[in-house]
């Protein structure tokens, strides 16, 4: 396997309550890749990143990250090194900072409030906004907030469940910017599914998805 591959799903599949959700999908990341994952409601998109996240096994298939199968690596490496941002943004706690702070908590670190204070401002956040609680938030400012958890520590792998969808136009090409950046300072691999015109044109491939036939469901 090329040094420079970060994630590969061979062969996935994914059944539940009798349905077939996904057939025989494969996809193989990069480092510095920014791959837009797109289809129609219902194909399964969100089920292979969570498969992808380790958050679902898959009914067939395999997971490899850079090189070594999923299920020989322990759940808390396998997370560190690639991280899922949801749709719905799940907050915890009382305030933004319990949600900012935490990624330094579980590592037994005090909380690095200057990096905080610069990505709150490269997501046009203001800096106070971690003193609010998380019920006085908006929709979008709840997703970037989610998101910049999950960016105290960069992993290898992104993971981008449509970070963007609670956003407003301005905030969506913030995001979008952010993104980019990353992946070209740091040589992320970003899986992201997304709709916006924008994200899927800048992406080095897009990754377009179907549902699986109605007759194949049954086999």
């Amino acid at each position: 396997m090329p040094e420079k591959t970060l994630l590969e799903l061979r062969n996935i599949g994914f059944i539940a309550d009798d349905r077939k959700i996904l057939d025989d999908v494969s996809l193989t990341l990069n480092r510095g890749e920014l791959c837009i994952i797109t289809g129609p409601s219902g194909c399964g998109k969100s089920t292979l990143l969570k498969i992808a996240a380790t958050l679902l096994e898959p009914t067939s298939g395999t997971v490899i990250l850079s090189g070594a199968e999923s299920r020989t690596l322990k759940p808390e490496e396998y997370r560190k090194r690639v991280s899922y941002c949801f749709q719905t943004p799940l907050l915890f706690g009382s305030t933004v900072m319990d949600n900012l702070a935490f990624p330094y908590l579980i590592r037994g670190q005090r909380a690095d409030e200057e990096k905080i204070r610069q990505g709150l401002l490269r997501l046009h956040l203001d800096a106070g906004i971690v003193y609010k609680t998380i019920d006085e938030l908006s929709g979008g400012e709840k997703q970037r907030v989610a998101l910049l958890r999950n960016l105290q520590y960069l992993p290898e792998v992104l993971l981008l469940d449509e970070v963007t969808s609670a956003l407003d136009d301005d905030n969506k090409q913030i995001v979008h910017q952010l993104i980019d950046e990353l992946v070209q300072e740091h040589q992320l691999g970003v899986l992201w599914i997304s709709h916006n015109s924008d994200e899927i044109h800048s992406a080095s491939h897009v990754f377009h998805m179907q549902p699986v036939a109605a007759e194949a469901a049954h086999e």
